[in-house]
C-alpha cells in the first residue's frame, strides 16, 4: 500500500478509535449542497460527516480488528458519521435527513466495540434524548424517597386526624 494510503488508513483508524460512535452512511445521488446541508446540522451536533473510499474504511477496521465490520455493505459511495455526545441526537437527525432525502440511508455503524446494523442505528434514532434519558432516571431515583415520605406523613397526618375529631367532641359537649 502507497504511503498515502497507509496515512489516510490511520487517521481513519484514530477517528473511528476516538469517537463515542461511528455511524456509515449511503450517500448515492446527493447533491453537494444537500451534504453541505448535513454537514452543518451535523456540526450543530458536534458530529462530523467524510466520504471516504470503502477500501480505506475496510483497511481502517482490520487495524482496530473490528470484528463484524464486514456483515456492514460498503459499496457504493460511503459516508462516515462520527463524533462525541450524544449518539442518539445524531442518529435522529440522519434519520429525518433520510426521511425527507431517500438518498440517504444507514449502512451500519461502531459504538462502544460493537457493529450496528442499519437496524440498530435506526432503534438508537427512536431513544429518547440524553437530558429526557437523564431527567427520567432521576424520576426512578427519587420515587422510593418520596414514598417513604409520602408514607410517613400519612400516619402523621392519620394521628393528627383522630387527635383533631378528639378535641371537637369535647368541645361540643
Amino acid at each position: 500500500m502507497r504511503n498515502e494510503k497507509q496515512f489516510l488508513v490511520k487517521e481513519i483508524s484514530e477517528k473511528i478509535g476516538s469517537a463515542d460512535y461511528v455511524y456509515f452512511v449511503s450517500f448515492a445521488g446527493l447533491k453537494v449542497k444537500e451534504l453541505e446541508d448535513l454537514r452543518k446540522q451535523l456540526a450543530a451536533q458536534s458530529a462530523c460527516c467524510h466520504v471516504l473510499k470503502n477500501t480505506l474504511i475496510k483497511k481502517a477496521c482490520e487495524l482496530l480488528n473490528i470484528n463484524g465490520a464486514d456483515s456492514i455493505d460498503f459499496t457504493q459511495g460511503t459516508a462516515m458519521v462520527f463524533g462525541k455526545g450524544d449518539c442518539s441526537a445524531v442518529a435522529k437527525l440522519l434519520l429525518e435527513f433520510g426521511k425527507k432525502n431517500d438518498k440517504l440511508a444507514a449502512k451500519g455503524g461502531y459504538m462502544e466495540g460493537e457493529v450496528l446494523s442499519s437496524a440498530q442505528v435506526g432503534s438508537l434514532a427512536e431513544l429518547p434524548s440524553k437530558p429526557v434519558l437523564q431527567a427520567m432516571l432521576l424520576g426512578v431515583l427519587q420515587a422510593p424517597s418520596r414514598n417513604l415520605v409520602s408514607v410517613l406523613n400519612a400516619k402523621a397526618a392519620s394521628i393528627l386526624n383522630v387527635l383533631n375529631a378528639y378535641k371537637d367532641k369535647v368541645e361540643n359537649k
